[in-house]
């Protein structure tokens, strides 16, 4: 089954998307506005002529929170700097806290010369992932026998398998009106995976890029680089070279009440300081951001970006997130540590006081 989720405001392609079977179905969620003018996400099917609805608006998610299970690491694999995956953590790289709280550091050092960039214009969709599993397939709760079709003894018997970057764009739509996104969904041996679709919007804004835009992108890769070394108990290098090719990628397991995830997303460093801790939960989230001078930048801060940096950290269970804020300079000035579970509490606290 081939599926296109849509929060794009644009119409969306179908040429791309072919059937790959004769008894394959399609169907397509869209972000649009009802007749009330609420925000919702529009389920049509074309086979069974149905239409359902999934509000976005925030005031509809103001319940329980649902069942998660804390995530499980099952894995995990780098990628060098021609993104070919290796099944090891060579990449993995450790959090060195600095002494001080006031580190002064140059975000945009080495942003002409010590820089090489990922070309944007290669979509890599699950790619990654699936080498992963081909290599780990012992790692699923497999049916076997002799007395089983073939198409079931294949069977990963996990719901979805996707990036967390997606995941991370569905969970903060009632809260994010500014980006839409397009997902494509495929029903594969009753796993679906969900793979993220280019809108023209973003390729437009993506090929658009002001100079000081990709400065500022560099900035958070930088960032990290003032942070982490290449081995435990050892000392970070920012006279080194930028390479946003090579990565750290965590792959997990969880549950959404009744739905079994299993997804991967990057890694920026490893806490090594406690011995007990076992993965996710010795993994830091390192985020850049600008220095806060006004109640309304407060306000936006906590509204937009501090709800992405939880949901970005929530999913895969890494519980602490180090942000640097910087100056108009690009210098970093001060650093914060966030507490992933305790980061709903504070947005809720500053928006209630701001309002």
């Amino acid at each position: 089954m081939d599926r296109q989720f849509n929060t794009s405001r644009e119409s969306s392609s179908r040429e791309d998307f072919k059937r790959k079977a004769s008894d394959t179905q399609e169907s397509e969620i869209k972000l649009l506005r009802t007749d009330t003018d609420k925000r919702c996400i529009s389920h049509t099917n074309s086979e069974d002529n149905c239409e359902l609805v999934l509000p976005v608006q925030p005031d509809f998610y103001d319940k329980n929170f649902p069942d998660y299970r804390q995530p499980v690491e099952i894995g995990c694999f780098s990628l060098d700097s021609r993104r070919h995956l290796y099944h090891d953590a060579r990449q993995l790289r450790y959090c060195v806290k600095p002494t001080n709280k006031n580190p002064n550091f140059n975000l945009r050092d080495g942003y002409k010369d010590r820089y090489i960039k990922r070309n944007d214009n290669i979509k890599e969709k699950l790619d990654h992932i699936l080498k992963w599993i081909l290599l780990n397939k012992h790692k699923f709760p497999m049916l076997s026998g002799d007395d089983k079709p073939p198409a079931l003894s294949n069977q990963l018997r996990t719901d979805f398998i996707t990036w967390r970057g997606h995941l991370t764009k569905i969970l903060t739509t009632p809260y994010e009106n500014r980006e839409g996104w397009l997902l494509a969904v495929t029903r594969f041996n009753g796993t679906y995976y969900m793979s993220e679709v280019e809108t023209e919007e973003a390729r437009r804004q993506r090929e658009q890029r002001t100079e000081m835009q990709e400065e500022l992108m560099y900035g958070g890769y930088k960032f990290e680089q003032y942070l982490c070394a290449d081995k435990p108990g050892g000392n970070p290098n920012p006279e080194g070279v930028v390479n946003t090719n090579e990565a750290f990628c965590c792959v997990v397991r969880t549950r959404l009440n009744g739905h079994s995830l299993v997804f991967s997303g990057e890694v920026d460093c490893k806490d090594d300081s406690d011995p007990r801790l076992k993965a996710p939960q010795c993994y830091v989230e390192l985020k850049t951001s600008r220095e806060i001078y006004s109640p309304n930048q407060e306000r936006n801060f906590h509204r937009f970006k501090l709800i992405k940096w939880w949901a970005q950290s929530f999913l895969p269970g890494v519980p602490r997130i180090i942000a640097g804020f910087r100056d108009d300079n690009g210098v970093v000035v001060s650093l914060q540590s966030f507490e992933t579970m305790k980061i709903h509490h504070l947005v809720k606290v500053c928006m209630f006081k701001l309002n």
